[in-house]
């Protein structure tokens, strides 16, 4: 049998997750609901549970204005970008770092988690981040790419 590379499984479900919460965000501009807004809300006989006034900043940013949903499409990406590397990021320490990973899945986590489409990318951060912290506890660590093995000539 094998031994399970932790921080492959992570890189999976983080890739998950990230392109789950960019197409949360995508959606979430559309349809924009603060999703703790039944915390401390008032009840009222027509038009049903009404957010509480303190929550004023939250339904400024997400539901006036999308901002957590620009910054936290573009925190996905960021990750994707990591994650499935772009050509100019390949094999840099920036690439191989799983802290900086752990730290950006945590802040994707906490941002998709105001809004109502992006509690399932939020959950799926958590557990991607806790699979890298598992992969730093056994002291993996990302290598530098490999080169490509053959040509299609030889197959």
């Amino acid at each position: 049998m094998g031994k399970l590379v932790w921080n492959e499984l992570g890189r999976y479900v983080s890739l998950t997750a990230s392109a789950y919460a960019v197409w949360a965000s995508f959606w979430g501009m559309f349809f924009r609901k603060f999703f703790w807004d039944f915390v401390g809300g008032i009840l009222r006989d027509p038009g049903g549970i009404q957010p509480s006034p303190r929550a004023r900043v939250f339904i400024a940013i997400i539901v006036k204005v999308p901002f957590i949903q620009i910054m936290s499409m573009i925190v996905g990406l960021l990750i994707l970008a990591l994650e499935w590397p772009l050509p100019p990021l390949k094999g840099t320490q920036l690439h191989r770092s799983i802290p900086l990973r752990v730290v950006l899945l945590s802040f994707q986590s906490s941002l998709v988690l105001l809004f109502y489409q992006g509690t399932n990318a939020s959950l799926y951060s958590l557990i991607a981040a806790t699979l890298y912290i598992t992969a730093l506890n056994r002291g993996e660590n990302i290598g530098p790419p490999k080169e490509q093995r053959g040509t299609c000539a030889q197959a």
